[in-house]
């Protein structure tokens, strides 16, 4: 009798390969299906057939190769392929078996499928999964939420697939019910946008704003990389600034034109709909949008053309601490969206196994989780990790030079949003009294929208006539 399956992948582009791949390296008997067989080919002439991987030329096929309860993990684009995907698969399925979506899905659509899919007898999971490429062979950060008693079937297989953190626990652990696994992942791709964009804006403060080349930026990277700053998005950056085309910086030949799939729109949407201020990643979202049309700003640049002053005063140090603060202004915002979203859908997410997990095999991996983990560790309840004895106190370290640097990006015409914004975002935290009195005012003056009082108890409301 043939041997059967222990976990099926549906879709064969690179994640969906590698996570096949890394899955039959830890000892799962793996069989796979592409909706284009030739897909399905290359990859068993490459590496499948030499792992031991089963090939199946249909969905019947695929699910007929696999033990029970069956696990089928989708690794198709987010959206209407994954909903069709399961009607299809739900005519050779059996109750108690298991589908994960894999993919960078909508917490709502994973919400909502889970129901579906339960309705017929079968287990959900929306699973995020970080680490692009490399991180899918070799180990991500596993991020899954939905059925409880899919993950206690699984939850072997996926840790021995995850990514290692540095005390050796795996990078996957069970989120919470619902969509809180995709909510998770989205959340950390809001945050992956903003650490990209405050690296960027570093990277065109010493090359433009410093007159630096591509060289001795990748060094001064380099050496951040070696300090607090150590990540994967900094130890790139510095590979990245180190490759030439001839005599050219290879980054300098690249169209100045960021691509975005919608998962920092979506953080974006989710934070205004909870009422969470994400506004580093909000920023970052919008530098991508700005970016887009090159052409269109080559006419502004040409309509304004003041040119770009030289940045007076500001060091490299000092930029390093604009970017840090901005860090955990950012991931400061992104862990309360987190706990915001958490309350709000009764999915008891536990803010520091979050950071825990995303020590490793994720995109946004860095040293400075470590120290998010532990803040997290030593109050449980924390509201918020800028005001963590730790971090608050890179905060006030920070200010001088943070303020030097945007003030001087202003003065010389070279856009820092991320920077800005969170510097304004710190200032806003930290105030005591805002304009916002006479916000009220003006909308109780056209609309009769009501005020409250400082010398009043608080949900207690007046009108004022003010004609």
């Amino acid at each position: 009798m043939t041997e059967k399956a222990d976990v099926a992948v549906v879709g064969l582009a690179v994640m969906g390969a590698n996570l096949a791949l890394n899955l039959a390296d830890m000892g799962n008997l793996v069989a796979v299906h592409n909706r284009t067989t030739e897909v399905t080919d290359r990859f068993m002439a490459d590496e499948g057939a030499e792992k031991g991987i089963l090939a199946a030329e249909s969905l019947e096929e695929l699910v007929g190769m696999l033990s029970t309860p069956r696990v089928v993990l989708l690794m198709v684009k987010a959206g209407d392929a994954v909903d069709l995907l399961i009607a299809s698969l739900s005519d050779y399925l059996e109750d108690g078996d298991i589908i994960i979506d894999g993919g960078n899905s909508l917490y709502q659509d994973t919400e909502r499928r889970q129901t579906l899919v339960e309705d017929r007898g079968l287990l959900y999971l929306g699973m995020g999964i970080s680490g692009g490429e490399e991180g899918a062979r070799r180990g991500p950060s596993i991020m899954p939420g939905g059925s409880p008693a899919a993950w206690a079937h699984v939850e072997p297989m996926l840790k021995g697939i995850a990514a290692r953190a540095p005390d050796g626990s795996p990078c996957a652990e069970w989120m919470g019910p619902g969509g809180a696994g995709h909510f998770v992942k989205m959340v950390h791709n809001g945050i992956e946008y903003g650490d990209m964009q405050v690296i960027a804006e570093a990277y065109d403060l010493m090359s433009r704003g410093m007159g630096m080349p591509a060289s001795e930026i990748a060094r001064v990277f380099a050496e951040w990389n070696e300090g607090r700053l150590r990540s994967y998005l900094i130890e790139i950056t510095s590979q990245i600034l180190e490759a030439y085309e001839d005599d050219t910086p290879l980054v300098e030949l690249i169209l100045d034109a960021a691509g975005q799939k919608g998962t920092g729109k979506w953080t974006v949407i989710t934070s205004m709909e909870l009422g969470e201020p994400t506004t580093l990643v909000s920023e970052a979202v919008y530098a991508r949008i700005v970016s887009s049309d090159p052409d269109r700003r080559k006419q502004a640049s040409l309509l304004f053309d003041d040119g770009v002053g030289k940045i007076e005063s500001v060091t490299t140090d000092d930029i390093e601490q604009a970017l840090y603060a901005s860090k955990i202004i950012s991931y400061a915002q992104g862990f309360r969206l987190l706990d915001s979203a958490s309350r709000d859908n009764g999915w008891d997410l536990d803010l520091g196994t979050i950071a825990s997990i995303w020590r490793a095999g994720c995109i946004i991996r860095a040293e400075f989780l470590e120290d998010i983990a532990a803040a997290y560790r030593n109050e449980p309840e924390l509201a918020d990790i800028a005001e963590d004895g730790f971090f608050s106190s890179a905060l006030h370290d920070a200010q001088e030079a943070w303020r030097r640097v945007v003030a001087a990006a202003v003065i010389a015409g070279i856009p820092v949003p991320a920077y800005s914004s969170a510097l304004a975002y710190f200032d806003g935290n930290r105030s005591e009294r805002l304009p916002a009195n006479l916000i009220q005012a003006q909308r109780d003056y056209f609309g009769a929208h009501t005020f409250e009082r400082v010398d009043r108890p608080r949900g207690e409301f007046f009108h004022h006539d003010w004609i």
